[in-house]
């Protein structure tokens, strides 16, 4: 009994401290979790404004219980693939299911992760990061959340705090205050300006990507990036037994629905394969194949067009 009543106490003293503590203005917020927004943009292509604005908007800028009991800052729930620990908290039901992290930089890891992963939101990497307001209305689209208005909170909390200065790759963020070192900006880029990775990093079709080069491993490139070595299959569509090869793009964000804009056909060469078109345009495979017609898995004659944004009616040969 005795034991009982400290933990009590103990639980009780905890919350009382994070209710008494000052609430976190919306400025408070960006200036603490801008480096991690920008972070998570470099890494999966997801603006940094629209990461910030769902993160201000579904976490009361970061003085929820969520935010401050479970650090989940994005309202993701449990759902059937979540194996962490979890949170129950009423909301459209009593006593959902929500996820909880470690930290806030979990909660913002797993928002890109969520959405990157998903299929519903796979339309929304075709929009530039620049274009937060279709990043918005794509989110609304996609049902991430049931509130009508979605769209329309996040692009005024956008442009009210101008967070779209953090999708410019050109902006120099201000010094960082927070002790979170995970989140400061490289000591290596003397500018310290938003610059995805380091100078080893391309990118086309508004994918980042680099070339492999000799002596690199996938657990070398994902550390060097801050990414999961499983990012790097995923987002190449590779096996786990998969090799790298000396001059072969390696994307670290996931590919596209299509082609750039100037990229609209493209003629199949001998030797050259879907998957290698795939990777040189930027275009997940199953897109190419369905974009062209052609039953997934097999291998058109050299010679054949491709189309590389369209779909076409006809069955390719």
């Amino acid at each position: 009994m005795y034991i009982k009543l400290i933990i009590a106490s103990v639980f009780l003293f905890n919350a009382v401290e994070v209710f008494c503590q000052s609430k976190l203005t919306r400025n408070d917020y960006v200036s603490k979790y801008q480096y991690i927004a920008v972070d998570e943009m470099k890494r999966s292509g997801i603006p940094a404004s629209i990461t910030l604005a769902q993160g201000i908007l579904e976490s009361d800028n970061g003085n929820s219980i969520l935010a401050t009991v479970a650090n989940n800052h994005f309202g993701i729930k449990c759902h059937n693939d979540w194996t962490g620990k979890t949170f129950h908290y009423d909301d459209d039901k009593p006593n959902e299911c929500f996820r909880k992290y470690k930290n806030a930089e979990d909660s913002f890891r797993d928002h890109s992760d969520f959405l990157t992963q998903h299929t519903r939101y796979d339309f929304l990497f075709n929009y530039k990061t620049t274009d937060y307001k279709s990043w918005a209305q794509g989110l609304k689209k996609a049902g991430y959340a049931t509130n009508k208005q979605y769209d329309a909170l996040l692009i005024k909390i956008i442009d009210e705090s101008e967070l779209y200065r953090f999708d410019d790759k050109s902006f120099k963020p201000q010094v960082h205050s927070s002790k979170n070192k995970k989140s400061k900006p490289s000591s290596n880029n003397t500018e310290n300006s938003i610059n995805p990775f380091n100078n080893d990093v391309l990118t086309y079709n508004r994918i980042d990507y680099v070339i492999v080069k000799s002596g690199d491993t996938f657990e070398s490139i994902a550390e060097k990036h801050e990414m999961m070595v499983w990012q790097l299959y995923k987002y190449n569509e590779l096996q786990k037994n998969a090799k790298l090869i000396n001059g072969n793009r390696l994307y670290l964000q996931p590919k596209r629905r299509n082609a750039a804009i100037d990229d609209k056909y493209y003629t199949l060469p001998e030797g050259e394969t879907m998957y290698d078109v795939s990777q040189k345009f930027g275009i997940k495979l199953k897109h190419l194949y369905k974009k062209n017609n052609i039953e997934f898995g097999t291998q058109p004659d050299s010679g054949t067009t491709l189309s590389l944004r369209k779909n076409i009616k006809t069955k390719t040969k």
